[in-house]
């Protein structure tokens, strides 16, 4: 092999490392100047586990809670994971929208309000769990958690 084509792979090389490095360190400086938003929630995540300063009991209740809500959830999601694939059946099926299509939107629509009443059932029952003084900042935290746009 000439010493100009094992120069000219040499550079090559170099130069292939060089914009691998600046790639990673253009998604580094992408991550630091624009944060990801905060998932929905979040908020409400810290006060209610940072801010509120929860005695032992409330902090177990809480456990409690957050423990039964997640089997709910989990069912549900995969209910309307269910509800999804049947979906896309109807839809393969029908190539419009017809009646299958509209059954399987009605289904996922009906446990999609089943998931928002137990979150909010979730959410009322940790309230319950509150000193006086504690409920202000949650409720704010919970109004700002419905309201957010994520900007």
């Amino acid at each position: 092999m000439s010493t100009r084509a094992s120069s000219s792979r040499t550079w090559l090389t170099f130069g292939l490392i060089a914009c691998f490095l600046a790639a990673i360190g253009g998604v580094f400086v992408g991550r630091i100047l624009f944060p990801s938003p905060a998932p929905p929630g979040a908020e409400l995540h810290d006060v209610l586990h940072y801010k509120l300063a929860l005695d032992a009991g409330q902090k177990a209740r809480l456990e409690l809670l957050e423990r039964q809500f997640a089997v709910q959830r989990r069912a549900l999601e995969l209910e309307l994971k269910a509800d999804n694939a049947r979906l896309a059946e109807a839809m393969e099926a029908e190539h419009g929208n017809g009646p299958l299509v509209a059954a399987a939107v009605d289904r996922s629509h009906a446990v999609l309000g089943e998931l928002q009443k137990a979150t909010l059932s979730h959410i009322f029952a940790m309230r319950q769990l509150l000193r006086p003084d504690q409920t202000a900042p949650f409720d704010r935290a919970v109004v700002k958690a419905l309201t957010d746009d994520g900007h």
